[in-house]
């Protein structure tokens, strides 16, 4: 059964770190591009980071590729978004993502609010 599970959100203050992870099974997780979305209340959800199978990587939003990095570990079959230097913008509830073709896999979310 496929699975996509988030971990490692929470509360943190301004400026805070947070590293979030996702653990997928029940596919064929190397050859999937993978990428982690937001949503914050009252607003579509958006791309934060997209990485490839081969492992090419980046931030999309200008305003998070000096904050934010994408990795993946196709071993452990583990995704993660390290966030530094968090604003109270960037609160959402943050989604993992895997892709192939037409195929698209969804995680549950994990909160994230940035609040002092």
């Amino acid at each position: 059964q496929v699975q996509l599970v988030e971990s490692g959100g929470g509360l943190v203050q301004p400026g805070g770190s947070l590293r979030l992870s996702c653990k997928a099974s029940g596919f064929t997780f190397s050859t999937y591009a993978m990428s982690w979305y937001r949503q914050a209340p009252g607003k579509e959800r958006e791309l934060v980071a997209p990485i490839t199978s081969a492992g090419g990587s980046t931030t999309y939003s200008d305003s998070m590729k000096a904050r934010f990095t994408i990795s993946r570990d196709n071993a452990k079959k583990m995704v993660y978004l390290q966030m530094n230097s968090l604003k109270p913008e960037d609160t959402a509830v943050y989604y993992c993502n895997a892709a192939s073709g037409r195929i698209t896999y969804w995680g549950q979310g994990t909160q994230v609010t940035v609040s002092s």
